[in-house]
């Protein structure tokens, strides 16, 4: 996936992973590495609204996104809002969302409570289950990814944990994301935390293992 990250502009950084302990992540069929950061696993907590939003799941105990900051919207979005707000390819991202026939979505941002950690979960309406996968897959595709991880349960879901340097060349950022399609529907979770080049920061395996979880149990349960 390549999507906007708040105030982040990502450059791999070759080897880090070596550092940060997800060296042993590597193979879909392997486990999450020992060194990978604890994490409490959250609850679910539904949006309480209609349509999408009550597809949608957040962490529970995590608090929410700066105001006015289309990144860290928690709410519906359009095809074209979010081509215009959130895509960090406009034009690929639109082609592949009227190509799934994709009009509507959803998004929901979440601080950790000691707001080192973000979360996105993104879910996006397709025309037919083909069509999901393939705007899953064309998603994907955009970046590369070198470091599956296993969810219990979800042997399909696409995954990938990663370290990069960001902007500011002191900084370093840890990604965890997944992605799965349920029925018409696609969901994406991403989970960031940033450090420095002397403490670089472990992708968050547990805690994005946990929401996406969490995310297929409620499109399973509602959706169908």
């Amino acid at each position: 996936m390549r999507r906007v990250t708040p105030g982040v502009a990502v450059v791999a950084l070759a080897g880090l992973a070596a550092l940060t302990g997800c060296g042993n992540d590597a193979g879909a069929a392997t486990t999450p590495a020992a060194t990978t950061a604890p994490t409490t696993t959250p609850a679910a907590v539904a949006i309480p609204t209609n349509g999408l939003a009550a597809l949608a799941v957040v962490p529970g105990g995590f608090l929410k996104g700066a105001p006015g900051d289309p990144t860290q919207l928690t709410g519906p979005f359009t095809r074209q809002t979010f081509v215009d707000t959130l895509s960090a390819v406009p034009a690929e991202d639109l082609a592949l969302l009227l190509n799934a026939g994709c009009k509507d979505g959803y998004q929901t941002f979440r601080l950790s409570p000691d707001r080192r950690k973000r979360v996105t979960v993104q879910l996006f309406k397709t025309a037919s289950k083909p069509k999901a996968h393939d705007l899953q897959q064309g998603f994907w595709n955009q970046t590369e990814h070198a470091k599956p991880f296993a969810v219990p349960g979800l042997p399909g879901a696409l995954t990938d944990a990663r370290t990069a340097i960001t902007g500011a060349t002191d900084k370093v950022v840890a990604v965890a994301e997944a992605s799965i399609t349920v029925g018409t529907m696609v969901a994406e979770v991403t989970v960031t935390q940033t450090g420095s080049l002397e403490k670089p920061p472990v992708p968050d395996l547990k805690l994005a293992t946990a929401v996406i979880r969490l995310q297929q149990a409620r499109l399973t349960t509602k959706s169908g």
